[in-house]
């Protein structure tokens, strides 16, 4: 099977058992605990070993909040190449969206994996009355291809963020004039005689800021620079920094 056909089937296997609860906070840090469930890719050659289910638990850790392009995406940390080549190909489907997503620099770390004797559905019902019980709101459930599995991961991160951003953030950043509404009613970025996006260079010229005032270090302005591609742009006036 080609390569990008396989990321396809992966995306289409997808599945969100359980959605959190809340949605990604508008002016903090917002951590989110997930569990992956795969059938073990074993099980295709032996079947009755089963039924058997992988559980992948872990944690996404998302800073506080920001419009971002589908470059702004890929340039994030934590995510395998063939997840990223994911990200590609949902954005060529729909650039837009990727545009407004309710994203910001995040990580993935896996904290367990472990295998139970038991389908996917009944591992689902068991974890989901453990996470009612512990009224735990910021946690989903997600079922994937065990090869695959963080591209399952990626897509539920990149559905989570572009509902919390139409829910949550659109409204505001539309008071601030960051987006506007197409004709199809749905909200784009603005951007300035650039291409960069309004929101982006109000972040850049609150970084300069800070770091002239002692409150960053120039790293993180050089970095954001960067990930919008824009450092020429830039340049002298971050070199003046040092002058």
């Amino acid at each position: 099977m080609e390569y990008e056909e396989r990321i396809q089937e992966a995306l289409e296997a997808t599945e969100i058992l359980k959605s959190p609860r809340q949605l990604l906070s508008n002016e903090e840090d917002t951590e989110l605990k997930y569990y992956v469930l795969t059938e073990p890719a074993y099980l295709d050659i032996y079947p009755d070993e089963g039924p058997e289910t992988r559980i992948r638990e872990g944690w996404i850790n998302w800073n506080k909040p920001k419009l971002i392009t589908p470059g702004y995406l890929l340039k994030a940390d934590g995510f395998s190449e063939e997840a990223k080549k994911a990200i590609k190909m949902m954005a060529g489907q729909d650039p837009d969206m990727a545009s407004i997503a309710y994203q910001m620099h995040y990580t993935q770390k896996i904290d367990n994996v472990r295998t139970i004797s038991a389908d996917i559905d009944e591992t689902a019902r068991r974890l989901e009355e453990e996470i009612d019980e512990a009224s735990e709101f910021l946690t989903a459930i997600i079922v994937g291809l065990d090869d695959l599995w963080d591209v399952s991961l990626m897509k539920f991160a990149q559905e989570y963020m572009t509902r919390s951003a139409q829910e949550s953030q659109v409204p505001e950043m539309e008071s601030k004039g960051y987006l506007t509404r197409g004709r199809d009613g749905r909200a784009r970025v603005t951007r300035n005689l650039d291409g960069l996006p309004i929101a982006a260079k109000d972040e850049i010229e609150n970084l300069f800021q800070k770091v002239e005032s002692g409150d960053k270090d120039p790293s993180v302005l050089k970095q954001e620079l960067d990930r919008w591609g824009v450092y020429h742009l830039y340049e002298d006036r971050f070199l003046n920094l040092f002058r």
